[in-house]
């Protein structure tokens, strides 16, 4: 026992002032850190601590967080560029064998040059993040001038390619993305007019009638899903949009947001009115601050023209939006570690069930649905479920946004119906392979997506088709001619998967960094006889064992590489 007294020292007013701002709520805590960071540049422990007391969270919980996101830093940093180490910006280099750290030469003394994971640009390969700036390509010969202001080249996507069929794209490149009068007078929000004039399950029934699945690779029935939350008796109800897009190869969502924001918010407003949900939030990357700007004046302008907020156009229904920028986590694309971050937390997953339709933000009903799925359900409610089925004869309805990236003429995006082949992704969308290119592989899907060779390209590809060796995912296409080497590839892949790991489980937090030390040898010349059935093993176990969908699926780029280039990796094998 002891009379000391224990003296604390008093809350920085700034901190107190910054919290305040918040609602000196506990969930706040990653927008308090993101404050005190972007004013002083760094998070000291004083700081974090501070932090969590202005909130009434314990310390811990703030130096974890502090931690976990790859966007905080506990050391002052005044001008940050961040250089993408993703698949597609790695192949772009790899060319020239031009390393990262190059960049800090051109950069100078004054600039603190950090690799990254996927930015979200591979559109823009190769990208950096000048501080906040998006950025790209930016070649490291480019440096010197993105230190004047450079951005890079930014796609035009207001001209669809020949042979596109655009829904959710129709009107990028004719609206002001900034301009409510400009969406409103080209037909935005017309499709919540006609929701809230219907009731709940009868909008429920025509988007399960359009067949709208899920755009953020699962495919799970949208209108499903609000279903189970619209049967919840349990209030306050949520309606989340997951654009934490962290995955390589994938953009679609930055390009929806920068094309038509409205769109996206109609669509939450439709899910939400049919689900029974008042309040929703966007979870962004934080690397998207362009996009979260404009989703924040779009929500603004939406609310004065009482399209969002309190009795949305006299019909009774509330609903505010809000925008919660992430801090850099590829697992927050997971939907209950995107709740836990969206919760002021660590952004792991938690152990299902119960799924966040029965208790997930604040641990109430809530729909997390993915931007294109809000994109979706809006021209859904707008046209009607069969004008969105005669959209296209293949078995699986409507319409999806793909991405075409590698060695190809024409990287980018384009929207068009299910059941499109990799060759038509290839020529007739991405221009043909550029000139002295031959096809080797391709990754389909996304980062978690198969590594395919020729013999994959006349294959439907659709929800399904990953049966048949070639998967839809997020609908993704990263196309690698003979100058790539599948395992040094298949290694920047684990590359990815290894940093972005959240750790929470043994299989994949030491599976992933094994098979990285493993691929990095076999791919520098020492690899050794067992290695390729050690990579089979961990793949497995991985599969098996982890506790969310990061670990169970990085087996299929690993198995799908070692199937499909077998001579490859028995070459690397035997190196040594």
């Amino acid at each position: 026992m002891t009379n000391r007294k224990i003296r604390y020292t008093p809350i920085q007013p700034e901190i107190l002032e910054m919290a305040a701002e918040h609602g000196n709520a506990a969930e706040a805590l990653l927008e308090v850190l993101h404050d005190i960071q972007a004013e002083r540049g760094g998070l000291s422990q004083v700081d974090l601590t501070d932090a969590a007391r202005a909130i009434g969270v314990p310390a811990h919980r703030a130096y974890g967080a502090a931690t976990f996101y790859s966007l905080m830093s506990l050391e002052p940093q005044k001008n940050v560029v961040r250089v993408c180490n993703g698949p597609a910006c790695w192949l772009k280099r790899a060319g020239n064998q031009v390393p990262v750290s190059s960049y800090q030469s051109a950069f100078g003394e004054s600039w603190t040059v950090e690799e990254t994971s996927c930015l979200g640009m591979c559109d823009r390969a190769p990208a950096i993040l000048v501080n906040d700036e998006q950025a790209g390509p930016i070649p490291v010969e480019k440096a010197k001038d993105a230190l004047k202001g450079y951005r890079g080249d930014v796609p035009d996507y207001g001209t669809p390619h020949k042979g596109e069929v655009r829904a959710m794209m129709a009107l990028a490149g004719v609206i002001d993305p900034d301009s409510v009068d400009d969406a409103l007078a080209n037909g935005i929000y017309a499709g919540l007019k006609s929701a809230l004039s219907m009731n709940s399950a009868d909008v429920i029934a025509e988007v399960e009638k359009s067949g709208l699945q899920g755009r953020g690779g699962a495919g799970f029935p949208a209108a499903r899903k609000w279903g189970f939350v619209a049967a919840e008796e349990r209030t306050p109800k949520y309606m989340i949009c997951n654009a934490d897009e962290s995955e390589p190869l994938i953009f679609k969502d930055r390009v929806l947001i920068d094309t038509n924001p409205h769109q996206i918010l109609e669509g939450m407003a439709i899910a939400a009115y049919a689900a029974g949900a008042n309040e929703g939030w966007i979870y962004i990357r934080g690397e998207y601050e362009y996009q979260a700007r404009r989703l924040e004046n779009a929500i603004a302008q939406a609310e004065e023209k009482g399209w969002l907020g309190e009795n949305i156009q006299g019909s009774g229904f509330d609903f505010k939006i809000h925008v919660h920028r992430g801090a850099g986590a590829y697992i927050c694309g997971e939907e209950t570690a995107l709740i836990e971050s969206l919760e002021g937390k660590r952004g792991e997953p938690r152990l299902r069930p119960p799924f966040p339709p029965q208790a997930g933000f604040r641990g109430q009903p809530t729909s997390v649905n993915n931007v294109e799925t809000f994109a979706g359900a809006a021209v859904i409610m707008q046209h009607g479920a069969d004008w969105w089925r005669g959209l296209s004869d293949y078995s699986t309805p409507g319409t999806k946004m793909y991405m075409i990236l590698g060695h190809v003429n024409n990287p980018g995006l384009f929207e068009a119906p299910f059941g499109i082949t990799l060759r038509q992704a290839i020529d007739e969308f991405g221009g043909g392979m550029q000139a002295g290119s031959e096809f080797q592989f391709a990754l389909t899907g996304g980062a978690a997506g198969t590594i395919v060779d020729a013999s994959k390209l006349d294959i439907p590809i659709d929800f399904a088709s990953s049966r048949q060796g070639i998967g839809l995912g997020a609908g993704a296409f990263l196309v690698a001619d003979q100058s790539v080497d599948p395992v040094a590839f298949l290694r920047e892949e684990l590359r990815f998967f290894a940093f972005e790991s959240c750790g929470k489980c043994t299989p994949c937090r030491v599976g992933m960094y094994r098979s990285f030390e493993i691929l990095e040898r076999m791919a520098s010349g020492n690899g050794k006889a067992g290695d390729i059935a050690e990579l089979r093993m961990l793949a497995n176990h991985m599969t098996q064992a982890s506790f969310c969908g990061l670990g169970q699926s990085v087996g299929i780029p690993m198995n799908s590489a070692m199937d499909n280039f077998a001579e490859a990796f028995d070459r690397a094998e035997n190196k040594s």
